[in-house]
């Protein structure tokens, strides 16, 4: 597993040039993590594929930890942008499933990058790599939003925070073998029935 670099906050960017050099970074360590998996991507790669110094590369990413949570956090934001409404008469927690399993079809399609992501995000400190924050606040907001939930309670919060550690555990297993994809997706609707079962929008049975 790769160390994360020595504690130092990464830069953001902030004007347009910026965020196209940032964006231009993801996009090749994206590729490049298909082809090679986390281990075999070296950084001075990823600059030169992007077109940037790798100076510039180290300033926003410093490890490649922190280089591969965003990758992550830009594919979450991604798929919440193309995201569909939940079919009318779909319940609530047959809508998460479907979106849980579509979400997990397109990480699986490229499981190199896949593997990479996931590994970087279990890695990722809190303290040092803010995009591990904003990967679980994005994906619970998107679970709380197709349940319906506006003002979500402790109890609610909970429940999706045992949901997504579930995902990323089926995931990760799914990939290195260990349960196959469609085991891993009939896993993932079982366990959205069963933990959001007692949410606060819940219609009583």
């Amino acid at each position: 597993m790769p160390r994360i670099a020595e504690a130092r906050s990464p830069a953001e960017p902030s004007s347009p040039e910026q965020r196209a050099r940032h964006l231009r970074i993801l996009r090749a360590a994206a590729r490049m993590g298909a082809e090679k998996g986390l281990e075999r991507v070296q950084m001075h790669d990823v600059a030169k594929e992007a077109g940037v110094a790798i100076a510039t590369l180290y300033r926003y990413f410093p490890s490649k930890i922190h280089l591969f949570t965003a990758v992550m956090a830009e594919q979450i934001d991604r798929f919440r942008e193309g995201a569909p409404r939940p079919r009318p008469g779909t319940a609530p927690e047959d809508a998460v499933s479907d979106l849980m399993v579509r979400a997990s079809r397109e990480l699986v399609r490229r499981p190199a990058l896949a593997v990479a992501m996931i590994q970087s995000m279990s890695a990722a400190h809190a303290a040092s790599v803010a995009d591990a924050i904003r990967i679980d606040a994005t994906f619970s907001g998107i679970v709380l939003d197709t349940l319906g939930i506006e003002t979500p309670t402790a109890q609610d919060l909970t429940l999706v925070r045992l949901l997504l550690q579930c995902w990323y555990g089926l995931l990760q297993s799914s990939l290195n073998g260990r349960v196959p994809i469609e085991d891993a997706e009939d896993d993932i609707r079982t366990a959205c029935r069963l933990l959001l079962a007692p949410r606060s929008n819940a219609v009583p049975g």
